[in-house]
């Protein structure tokens, strides 16, 4: 950020780098930002990953299983188009990411879903039945 100065003291900041953020003027969801953010949850049955993604529908998502590794895509482009008065605005906006996650052996590949509600994307990995926790069981003496 550029300053300007007057006897040492800041009198104002280039304003402009914060003003021009796509957020600003209305843009959508800030589509290029960053890899969204990703939790990921291991319970007794299961792993469970959801990805935050808002403003996309499910048909955006793109997900890939390739030996160990699990793909999760998504690549938009949104057309705007404002009419008023005498002028007309036109704006594409793109809007991409690919995350990749290393599967442990544990997970049942063929059993993996996914959802995708209210901008969260959320996958259920299964566990092999042979990586379940086994039940506790009683050895009698003899």
């Amino acid at each position: 950020m550029s300053l300007i100065r007057k006897n040492n003291n800041v009198i104002f900041p280039a304003l402009m780098n914060e003003l021009l953020k796509p957020d600003w003027f209305g843009g959508v969801a800030n589509l290029n930002a960053a890899t969204p953010s990703v939790n990921i949850k291991e319970n007794e049955k299961n792993y469970e990953l959801a990805l935050i993604a808002p403003g996309r529908k499910k048909e955006d998502f793109k997900i890939e299983i390739d030996d160990e590794l699990l793909t999760v895509s998504s690549a938009i482009v949104v057309n705007k188009e404002e009419v008023k008065d005498n002028y007309t605005r036109k704006e594409f906006e793109v809007g991409s990411f690919k995350r990749v996650f290393n599967l442990p052996e544990t997970v049942n590949q063929e059993k993996i879903n996914a959802a995708y509600d209210q901008g969260i994307l959320k996958l259920t990995l299964p566990k092999r039945a042979e990586a379940l926790p086994k039940p506790k069981r009683l050895i009698e003496l003899k």
